[in-house]
């Protein structure tokens, strides 16, 4: 599945993943490919995102944790979308 992270001061990521775990207002969920469409509001917390051969860009990568096949991006509230296999994360 493909996720875009857009943040006010730009883009963060862009590329196909595996899942997606978030921190939800209702509690932590993951997503994986061909999730039931959702639209939720996050909280302060860590996004998780699996998958194989994970890219960042230069400009961006002291933003992430980069552990194997996964990358922790720290968040302190945003929302997400997931609709036909497009994850499409705001955070701040």
């Amino acid at each position: 599945m493909k996720l875009d992270i857009v943040t006010p001061e730009g883009a963060l990521f862009s590329g196909e993943i595996e899942a997606i775990v978030v921190p939800g207002v209702n509690g932590t969920f993951e997503m994986l490919n061909n999730h039931a469409p959702i639209v939720a509001i996050l909280t302060k917390g860590d996004v998780r995102i699996k998958g194989q051969n994970l890219r960042v860009d230069d400009e961006v990568v002291d933003k992430f944790k980069i552990d194997k096949n996964e990358l922790v991006l720290p968040i302190n509230s945003g929302t997400v979308e997931m609709k036909n296999n497009q994850v499409i994360l705001l955070a701040e």
